[in-house]
């Protein structure tokens, strides 16, 4: 406890040292009173995603009668209900997706990892338990079965949250708000009324939407968006992914572990572009001898969905022959924007940047007194968990308090299987920057551990600045390499050295283990290698 309170206390700002911000003000907006009305509330959250209830709960826990707004009528935002939790598990979505609060969000219930879990579970099933010495008959997968416990699964955790704001005495609006004023909200209640909710601070998160590319349709029937690709009806023979960043690679793995011939399409020379390059390239390789096919440096001239299928027209991105693909559903990947629809930002006088990102000072204050911005609507990793950081530091700020995010020591997953995880800095970074520096690797190979288990691919990766040892980045693929990885978050947070991890005691067999002998191998040499 001593140790945070330290922390936050160091703490100057939200953004990395690399970060520019055009707003620096002297007001703190905890001291503004209300504009007019009512004072029925300090904070209003818009949003009730991942990045909002949390920023409404904290409020709350720190005596400040809070309201929160949001348009789904069900709370988690994208995380919860179409994205994280759901992908991780599979239920049907409608085909039109509310977005008030579509808040990309690993913290809280996520559908994408309902789905890659039974998905994976399908997968051991059918290719691991027999070397296992357990032999089952003919397995096969039911889909509705699949969708309904994922359907389950998100159900109970939307209403868990809701426990969570009622529990914490936040009064819960369900309905679309757009600012009258800065200290006025008008939300178009899902029941077809209006109300006005008035606060002295007004924080959005209201997340982000999928990126759509030019020429392209998403009907969420043929050609799909991460949340179309949840509520696919059958198991489609061929899936064409266009981009190999995580959404689209972690949904290819599902469809590709039931069955589906999955094809990847990206524009860049590499997947995943900001993955270590060492890493993604075993990443990939793994991916491969999963059956996952990559046609990189190229781009998507034309989609045609006139036939039974989807046909698309392909060229090289350097230029030069066009050729064809055929598939039977077609997954957009392409990233995704920040969700300021209908808000009324321009009204208030709310600036935005060219990516349509509401730009914010250290304590997340727009340049409009009270109004705040938080998670994927402003820069920074459009992550569950990092817009969950920005909802407690923000309401701390508002509270008079100091908050604190290092938007550095923000942990990057992908959940295929195996998994890649990492914080920091990767080597191409620190060469780029100058930094000497020593690595350290261990594979999993070696480890006790996933060799009595049957699943050892993978290794752990670490950097360490050659002249102090102090750790500047970790990376790791392997089995639940998401869990793994937020020892390497503490140890950066802290500064800790290589030496330090490598002289703490790790259980024996444990996964950790390779972290222990990575940091080894970093300072000084690895034991089991």
């Amino acid at each position: 406890m001593a140790m945070a309170s330290i922390a936050r206390r160091k703490a100057t700002a939200v953004f990395s040292s690399s970060s520019k911000h055009p707003f620096k003000y002297s007001w703190i907006a905890s001291s503004r009173g209300f504009a007019s009305g009512s004072e029925e509330n300090d904070v209003v959250v818009i949003g009730g995603g991942p990045g909002g209830y949390v920023a409404a709960i904290k409020a709350a826990q720190l005596g400040l009668k809070t309201t929160c707004i949001e348009k789904r009528g069900t709370l988690g935002g994208t995380c919860l209900n179409v994205g994280c939790i759901p992908s991780k598990e599979i239920h049907p979505i409608p085909k039109q997706v509310d977005c008030t609060c579509l808040v990309v969000i690993l913290g809280s219930p996520n559908p994408v990892w309902a789905l890659l879990h039974s998905s994976h579970m399908y997968h051991e099933a059918k290719h691991s338990f027999a070397s296992h010495g357990v032999k089952v008959g003919s397995v096969e997968v039911d889909v509705p079965a699949m969708m309904a416990q994922k359907d389950k699964a998100v159900v109970n955790l939307t209403k868990g949250i809701e426990g969570l704001l009622k529990k914490n005495k936040v009064n819960y609006v369900k309905g679309y708000g757009k600012f009258l004023s800065p200290s006025e909200i008008s939300v178009d209640t899902i029941e077809g009324g209006n109300t006005v909710v008035k606060g002295k601070n007004i924080i959005i998160a209201t997340g982000s939407d999928v990126k759509s590319l030019p020429g392209i349709t998403i009907d969420e029937e043929r050609i799909v968006s991460s949340t179309g690709a949840l509520a696919l009806k059958e198991i489609p023979k061929k899936l064409i992914v266009i981009g190999a960043g995580y959404i689209g690679l972690e949904m290819g793995s599902v469809w590709g572990r039931l069955g589906s011939e999955v094809t990847v399409v990206e524009f860049a020379p590499d997947i995943v572009p900001t993955m270590d390059g060492e890493i993604r390239k075993q990443f990939q390789r793994s991916l491969e001898k999963q059956k996952m096919k990559f046609m990189l440096k190229t781009k998507v001239v034309s989609v045609d969905t006139t036939g039974n299928g989807v046909k698309l027209t392909l060229e090289p991105a350097a230029g030069g022959d066009q050729t064809t693909l055929e598939a039977d559903v077609v997954l957009v990947s392409a990233g995704r924007i920040p969700f300021t629809a209908g808000l009324q930002l321009d009204k208030i006088g709310v600036e935005t940047d060219k990516a349509g990102r509401i730009l914010v000072n250290q304590r997340f204050a727009t340049n409009v007194p009270g109004v705040y911005a938080i998670g994927d609507v402003i820069p920074g990793p459009m992550l569950a968990h990092k817009a969950e950081e920005d909802g407690v530091a923000c309401v701390e700020y508002i509270a008079g308090k100091e908050g604190h995010v290092d938007y550095d020591l923000v942990p990057g997953v992908c959940y295929t299987h195996p998994e890649v995880a990492s914080v920091g800095r990767t080597e191409e970074q620190l060469k780029t920057l100058g930094v000497d520096y020593r690595v350290g690797k261990f594979p999993f190979l070696a480890n006790s551990r996933a060799k009595a288990i049957d699943d050892a691919e993978g290794l752990v990766k670490i950097l360490a600045d050659k002249e102090t040892d102090r750790i500047l980045g970790v990376h790791i693929m392997s089995p639940n390499a998401g869990e793994l990885i937020h020892e390497a978050v503490l140890a950066l947070q802290y500064g800790a050295s290589s030496e330090d991890i490598a002289r703490t005691c790790h259980a024996h067999p444990t996964m950790s283990e390779a972290l222990k002998e990575a940091a080894m191998a970093t300072y000084d040499k690895a034991i089991h290698i």
